[in-house]
């Protein structure tokens, strides 16, 4: 029996940390992020904050499907600093996250397991100095509706903590709503009893 996931983690709030190994300094910044126009905002923040580093690396995961991923070594060896931070960021089992690791060149070589060793350290630590939350997977319906039925279905949407996005309220109202994964059954077994709500799957 296949087994339901009604939450996933990320992190709720930026963190950083730095690492220094034979004159190079590594610095981790973790931001939370939605989307890639968050990652180039969070990316140009970092280059303003350190417009003197030598490398911007970084990794990213967006989503549940495991498909919205990326990851840059940044002019560092193939394979040394995009995908070690990804890697860390995998490990801790977490999604809607963006990890840029600057580094400042410190004039000796590491080589490519020095850096592999350099950009996962950096990201643990930056992880472990923010908090990891749980969150509900998020389920979004339309609803429409007479007016005078309003009442009503706020009542059951205040019950089940559904997140009203847009709101028409007219003679004949429209509602789209996200609602916990959770509850969805909890929900269609709600509106059971009011007649004459259509609710469509968004």
């Amino acid at each position: 029996m296949e087994s339901r996931i009604d939450f996933y983690f990320t992190i709720s709030t930026k963190g950083s940390a730095e690492f220094k190994d034979r004159g190079s300094k590594f610095i981790a910044l973790a931001y939370p992020i939605k989307n890639k126009e968050d990652f180039k905002l969070a990316m140009q923040e970092v280059k303003n904050l350190h417009p003197k580093a030598n490398h911007y690396c970084f990794a990213y995961k967006i989503g549940l499907d495991n498909t919205n991923f990326r990851s840059s070594d940044a002019g560092e060896p193939n394979g040394s600093a995009g995908k070690p931070i990804l890697n860390a960021i995998e490990s801790k089992n977490i999604t809607d996250v963006l990890i840029i690791v600057v580094r400042y060149f410190g004039g000796t070589l590491l080589g490519v397991p020095g850096l592999i060793n350099a950009y996962k350290t950096t990201t643990s630590l930056a992880l472990q100095t923010t908090q990891i939350v749980q969150k509900p997977i998020l389920q979004y319906f339309e609803l429409e509706y007479d007016y005078t039925q309003t009442n009503a279905v706020m009542q059951v949407l205040k019950k089940l903590d559904a997140t009203i996005i847009e709101n028409n309220t007219q003679l004949f109202c429209q509602l789209k709503i996200a609602i916990s994964k959770s509850r969805v059954a909890e929900f269609q077994y709600s509106f059971s009893d009011l007649h004459q709500i259509i609710i469509r799957d968004l």
